[in-house]
């Protein structure tokens, strides 16, 4: 059977995949200072230049426009399908047990910054590609490979490249998980201010810092405190149940709060523990004196109180049927000087828009004091389960891994997400950790030659 010659020719080739991610590993590739024709800096221009030396060795048509996208085309037919994979990835970071550009291959595991997001995918399409065209499995539709060098910090890559050309009309990104992504919630990431008169009154709060990234749930929170000793501030403690864990230290200043919580998804906030929203529902429960500033702290968490992540308070709990509830992370503040300055971040389902859900936000902001100064925002992405298209990917992903296809509905946002009618299949398979964003992100060997499996009987499927 065809089926089966794919699959022996790919299994034929599994060290030489692996030599070709190892290729692409090897070079770090998250965002770097721009420099003359590398917009995103020479790791990334490098990967890409790598790539399509891959690409072109397996005999595809390759182009590079301007360091932004490559692409490599099946043969010469207008592509109508579109694997769209990225070579950018986030930096290292730390506590990594193998050096995290050399992808070192460990058992059943291949390590390495990229191996899940997104390296090992592109490799996995374009050796899915090269398993058609080395079995001369005609194929009525053109296929191109689009590999971008911008997802991770924002897809200016892929706003680069649609001004210059459309995508094919059928798109998949390997950037999520399977079996498929076809809805992928809205998205306000906003900034609220206030200002506020400092007060010489005791006891008082002097700052407050929280969070570090808007698409977050902040791990961690401080206040300094003055009016209160260290016995006095545990006693608040213990009667405060929030989750959070608490610690004080003396300073010059009078006493500093330390909070901490446990990080997590903008996307999924409820499986965080907000540092930030304790801290304030205990600063709140304090008998500090009467300020402006106080006033407008207890403000704050009326509109996120702590534990709360549907945006009930903020007059924003919205659902439907097909992509859930909206959720809501306040993931950034400072507080200090007279001046308070905050951030959230909201996912929203799609049977609203970014106008509806921001006219929500104001009027409650508003009510409360503070004024909305900015945001981020992005439309729901939707694309109709039914269609022939994404039909043909669930049979394809049921007779290769056995298990029931369906779609999924989430919080986070894709490659896909500002394309009309693309949609994430793969590379991650229910129930699987590959740490991807975190130290020691692998992919084990049978999920990498699953994936390319996979994608070569998608293309088959769509396009022979």
């Amino acid at each position: 059977m065809v089926q089966d010659k794919i699959n022996e020719f790919l299994d034929s080739k599994q060290d030489e995949m692996i030599e070709a991610l190892r290729s692409l590993v090897q070079i770090p590739s998250y965002r770097m200072p721009a420099e003359p024709g590398m917009p995103y800096g020479k790791g990334a221009a490098q990967c890409l230049e790598k790539a399509l030396e891959l690409a072109q060795r397996l005999g595809f048509k390759v182009r590079n426009i301007d360091n932004y996208v490559g692409t490599a085309d099946f043969d010469d037919k207008e592509p109508e399908l579109g694997i769209l994979g990225h070579l950018d990835v986030v930096p290292e970071g730390t506590d990594w047990k193998y050096p995290p550009y050399e992808c070192v291959v460990d058992g059943t595991e291949i390590y390495g910054r990229g191996t899940i997001d997104d390296k090992g995918p592109v490799v996995a399409a374009l050796y899915a590609m090269y398993a058609l065209k080395e079995l001369g499995i005609p194929l009525k539709k053109g296929v191109r490979c689009i590999m971008g060098t911008d997802e991770e910090c924002g897809s200016s890559d892929l706003e680069y490249y649609t001004k210059k050309e459309a995508l094919p009309g059928m798109l998949f990104t390997p950037d999520g998980s399977y079996p498929i992504i076809n809805i992928e919630k809205g998205r306000v990431q906003g900034a609220f201010a206030a200002d506020y008169t400092v007060s010489d009154v005791s006891p008082a709060i002097l700052s407050i810092h929280g969070g570090q990234t808007v698409n977050a749930v902040p791990e961690r929170a401080q206040a300094v405190v003055q009016g209160f000793t260290e016995a006095e501030i545990a006693e608040y403690i213990s009667k405060t149940d929030t989750g959070v864990t608490f610690t004080t230290e003396k300073s010059d200043q009078g006493v500093v709060i330390y909070a901490k919580g446990k990080s997590g998804h903008a996307s999924t906030p409820e499986l965080g523990v907000n540092a930030m929203t304790g801290l304030l529902t205990l600063l709140s429960k304090m008998p500090f004196a009467d300020c402006e500033g106080f006033t407008k702290l207890k403000n704050i968490i009326s509109v996120f109180p702590h534990g709360e992540t549907d945006g009930t308070h903020a007059g924003a709990a919205l659902s439907d049927d097909l992509s859930g509830a909206l959720t809501l992370a306040f993931s950034v503040f400072h507080y200090e000087n007279g001046k308070i300055e905050g951030n959230f971040d909201i996912r929203f389902p799609i049977s609203y828009t970014v106008a509806s859900v921001k006219e929500r936000l104001v009027s409650t902001l508003e009510k409360n004091g503070f004024t909305l100064t900015g945001s981020a925002d992005a439309e729901p992405h939707h694309v109709d389960e039914n269609s022939e298209f994404i039909q043909k990917l669930l049979k394809v992903y049921e007779e290769q891994t056995g298990e029931k296809g369906h779609c999924v509905a989430i919080g986070g946002g894709t490659y896909v997400h500002d394309t009309v009618g693309g949609v994430a299949f793969g590379a991650e398979f229910p129930g699987e950790e590959n740490n991807m964003h975190g130290a020691n992100e692998h992919i084990s060997i049978e999920s990498f030659m699953k994936n390319a499996k996979i994608f070569a009987h998608a293309i088959a499927e769509i396009c022979g």
